[in-house]
């Protein structure tokens, strides 16, 4: 395949949260950080695992893994900084992930039984990876918790 050819097959960040691998945009998907220390503090905010600092910014840590898998994903030090678009400007979280992260190119195929926020499919290397919208899930996640927050408003 050509570089030029290569620029016009989409990429997505395919990651582990709780016990189910999903993928991302990659447009989406800022970096893979390791952090050391994840500070939690007292909050009624129950998608919010703590936050985490980066370059001099707090961002929060959302745990999707019950709102994915029904249970919350185990201790990390890697995170997946991604930009949510909450407002009128992106602004980054991070969402903690187990094992390693997989950049891989293929064409997401849309299916008819999705959940609400799968929107479609990759076929990495005979395994479906379903494809998330990120806001979908996050007020997802935020509703299986008791705690429905539109995605305009998560954050905020």
């Amino acid at each position: 395949m050509s570089a030029e050819n290569n620029n016009l097959v989409p990429s997505f960040v395919v990651l582990q949260v709780g016990t189910r691998r999903i993928a991302l945009p990659r447009e989406g998907v800022a970096e893979l950080i390791a952090s050391p220390l994840v500070y939690k503090f007292p909050h009624t905010t129950p998608l919010i695992a703590g936050v985490v600092l980066r370059r001099g910014r707090i961002l929060p840590v959302l745990d999707l893994g019950p709102g994915l898998s029904g249970a919350l994903s185990p201790f990390t030090r890697f995170f997946l900084v991604v930009e949510r678009h909450i407002s009128s400007a992106p602004e980054k979280c991070a969402i903690p992930v187990q094992g390693a992260c997989e950049l891989v190119a293929g064409i997401m195929v849309p299916a008819a039984d999705l959940e609400g926020y799968v929107t479609g499919h990759l076929d990495l290397n005979g395994e479906q990876i379903d494809v998330l919208d990120l806001e979908k899930a996050i007020a997802l996640s935020a509703a299986n918790q008791n705690e429905w927050i539109p995605a305009t408003e998560a954050l905020s």
